[in-house]
């Protein structure tokens, strides 16, 4: 009984020492004294290429800065590639098809972005998975902030394109191939469903393509993922578009304004000083080097002209309306001077016709009285001369009334005479 239950608990324990993960690991050598075959690519045979399956995934887009031209996203990264010494039955294992080790005990491909102006913020996965048949499985989660040619020229209804592309350090196409999922539409649905933010841009969809290109010499398989995004233009249109367009009409409706004085003038400068300051703000947005003028920018430059020939069109006016005004000031000086003249001439013609009914009233001579009657039918065109006079200067010279009221005097005078 004793012996039995000693070869019990020994067949037990040799199961439970065959049933862990260390097991595994002594099993594929992965132990720190034992790392040789992690430096190198793991085949055994050279001639056998590692094929590399990759996966990309964008979770967020974080920014798009177009005055420096990147492109900063989060995604996720997929890869799987062969070992041939990391094989195992898990039937001698009690079924373990899988452990998770390290990153630093395996060897991993020198995969590169070479867009990437900044290094990646986000610390890398620690750890990869190991399979029974030999696949090595490596998720990622990094920081993409890479260089990206804008094109502004249709700003803010622009859609960018940004392309992230995958290529090994050293390994040629015949050492180290990689291969992609070859139906965008999967790739894209995955990213428009997982997708936690786009910023001011709206996924529109995702493509990915390999090639093969000549690098220093020899040939490498590269993998271009192309993001495409549309930005957001209601916010750039109620910002730049619409303000805009309401100083120009702004500007339009002063020329209701009444001329004279300064302050139309000063009314449209401090317009037109509004769609300059818009138009600095637009600046700092845009990048410098553009290939064309994006057309907000024409936009802007044309409402520009526009007030700026209103304002011309202002102050040209004022200066023709204050030089008439000037004329008409002396012309008024000239013709008021010259009815004052005709005034004074018509009260010398009435102090003669005076004279003349008095000499009448000593002499009591009909023949005085008839050639008086005569003097004054020749007066009687002056004396309409007179009347238009005054009717000009009642209406012109109302500053003036003294004028008025002498040739008034002087015209009763008569009257009464002629009575």
């Amino acid at each position: 009984t004793h012996f039995s239950n000693s070869t019990s608990n020994q067949t037990s324990d040799d199961k439970a020492s065959t049933c862990s993960y260390q097991n595994v690991l002594d099993h594929l050598h992965l132990t720190k004294a034992n790392e040789t075959f992690t430096m190198s690519r793991p085949v055994k045979d050279h001639t056998n290429k590692t094929v590399l399956y990759l996966e990309m995934i964008v979770y967020a887009i974080l920014d798009v800065k177009e005055t420096d031209q990147t492109f900063i996203a989060y995604v996720w990264i997929y890869m799987e590639w062969g070992n041939d010494y990391a094989l195992w039955n898990k039937d001698d294992f009690c079924g373990i098809s899988e452990i998770i080790v390290p990153t630093e005990v395996l060897w991993k491909p020198d995969l590169t972005i070479e867009e990437m102006v900044e290094k990646d913020k986000a610390p890398p996965s620690p750890f990869l998975k190991i399979h029974s048949n030999g696949v090595i499985e490596y998720r990622n989660d990094q920081i993409v902030i890479s260089a990206c040619r804008m094109h502004v020229y249709k700003f803010p209804f622009d859609i960018q394109k940004c392309n992230i592309t995958f290529k090994s350090y050293l390994y040629a196409e015949h050492e180290l191939e990689i291969d992609v999922e070859r139906d965008s539409s999967v790739i894209s649905k995955w990213s428009r469903e997982i997708m936690a933010t786009e910023f001011e841009w709206v996924f529109v969809n995702m493509y990915v393509k390999s090639s093969t290109v000549n690098h220093y010499g020899y040939n490498q398989t590269v993998v271009v993922y192309t993001v495409e995004m549309k930005r957001k233009s209601v916010l750039h249109f109620a910002s730049f578009v619409l303000p805009i367009l309401f100083f120009l009409c702004l500007d339009f409706f002063s020329l209701l304004l009444p001329h004279g004085g300064g302050e139309k003038i000063g009314f449209k400068i401090t317009v037109l000083l509004a769609v300059t300051v818009m138009q600095l703000i637009l600046i700092e947005i845009l990048p410098f080097t553009s290939s064309k003028i994006p057309l907000l920018v024409v936009y802007i430059l044309g409402i520009f002209g526009l007030m700026l020939l209103s304002l011309l069109e202002t102050i040209v006016v004022n200066n023709l309306i204050e030089k008439d005004s000037a004329s008409q000031d002396d012309a008024q000086s000239l013709n008021e001077e010259h009815e004052l003249k005709k005034c004074f001439h018509c009260a010398s013609k009435f102090d003669e016709t005076a004279d003349q009914y008095a000499s009448i009233d000593k002499e009591g001579s009909h023949d005085l009285l008839t050639q008086v009657f005569l003097a004054v039918e020749n007066v009687s065109d002056e004396l309409q001369g007179m009347k238009r006079s005054v009717t000009f200067l009642s209406n012109k010279m109302e500053k003036k009334p003294s004028y008025w009221v002498i040739c008034r005097i002087l015209l009763s005078a008569v009257l009464k005479h002629q009575a």
